[in-house]
């Protein structure tokens, strides 16, 4: 019996989002609807600009384990934040809402906690600008092996990609999970990062997961081609699950050689703030709780859905009851 069904590894970003119009950004040199990453200063900067502030523990993969948190399954993660106010509000944060956060707030370092000021526009369209801080120190000395193999799943950040450290701690907890009979898998997070560690994503893709999840533009920058199907299809041939979302057009998946279409509602959204990351919280459940791969798929959209409703990147309403409306569970 594992003690966790799924565990995550990432970012540990307080994310602070006000609202705001395009003359704000321009005025601000805020480029619009990208991660930017940016220094202490210029952070402090945009937080003083900031006219409204909604302060939540973020991170891409941390608000798809809050999701699946969510939804009843139990889950940790691991993360780092030095023992400032923003890293104590982050690890209070997850525990009360029943994330295990398996690193305690790290004293001896000068190195803030970290966090993202997300700037959303009436469209909905958000511009984050993330100082990475300490959690970017995220390394191999991090991870316990014991934090994978009691897990009967974990799944990997991409964005701690660009630094060597990152890496090694995402080997150490894959092979700690798969060692113990568990799966594996990335968000691939950032077509940059792709483009930047295109090799080294390759290596972890082929030879430490079993599974990816990633958008069309992500998906697309691991081949180098526009053409989507046919990255899918490559991609396929070196895992044995790959998912990919394609924002209005619906969400593409291919396990074991079979794949599946899933469409989506259209929806105007108020925030698109962790689209992506709850699409990935309803799909895992649907993994874990051993729903077919289409199931899956519209327990994703379902989830994302529900995201993009209102300001903020963790759901609100409850979403296993959206499942139960829809006949998903």
């Amino acid at each position: 019996m594992k003690k966790f069904e799924i565990v995550g590894i990432g970012n540990a970003i307080v994310d602070v989002i006000s609202t705001c119009d395009d003359s704000f950004l321009d005025l601000m040199g805020i480029e619009k609807g990208i991660m930017q990453l940016v220094e202490k200063e210029r952070g402090e900067t945009l937080y003083a600009a900031m006219e409204t502030r909604t302060q939540t523990p973020g991170g891409a993969v941390a608000n798809t384990i809050a999701g699946i948190g969510a939804l009843g399954l139990k889950t940790g993660f691991v993360g780092k934040v030095r023992n400032d106010a923003l890293g104590q509000f982050y690890a209070k944060s997850m525990n009360d809402t029943g994330i295990e956060f398996l690193n305690p707030p790290m004293d001896g370092s000068d190195v803030p906690t970290s966090r993202s000021m997300i700037f959303v526009t009436p469209d909905g369209e958000r511009s984050m600008n993330t100082y990475l801080g300490i959690s970017a120190e995220l390394g191999s000395e991090d991870v316990q092996d014991e934090f994978g193999s009691a897990a009967k799943n974990v799944f990997l950040e991409g964005y701690l990609f660009d630094k060597d450290k990152g890496k090694e701690a995402f080997k150490r907890l894959s092979r700690s999970c798969r060692a113990g009979g568990g799966q594996a898998g990335i968000a691939i997070s950032d077509p940059f990062c792709v483009e930047r560690h295109r090799d080294d994503f390759f290596d972890l893709i082929t030879n430490e997961l079993d599974y990816v999840i990633g958008n069309e533009a992500e998906v697309q920058s691991l081949y180098q081609t526009e053409d989507t199907d046919a990255a899918l299809a490559q991609l396929s041939e070196i895992c044995p699950l790959v998912v990919c979302t394609r924002s209005g057009d619906g969400v593409s998946a291919i396990q074991n050689g079979h794949r599946v279409d899933v469409s989506v509602e259209t929806i105007v959204p108020v925030d698109a703030t962790g689209a992506g990351d709850q699409f990935a919280a309803g799909f895992l459940y649907g993994i874990l709780t051993d729903r077919d791969l289409e199931t899956a798929c519209r327990m994703g959209c379902i989830s994302a859905g529900e995201v993009i409703r209102h300001v903020g990147p963790r759901p609100e309403a409850n979403v296993f009851d959206i499942f139960k409306a829809e006949g998903l569970v």
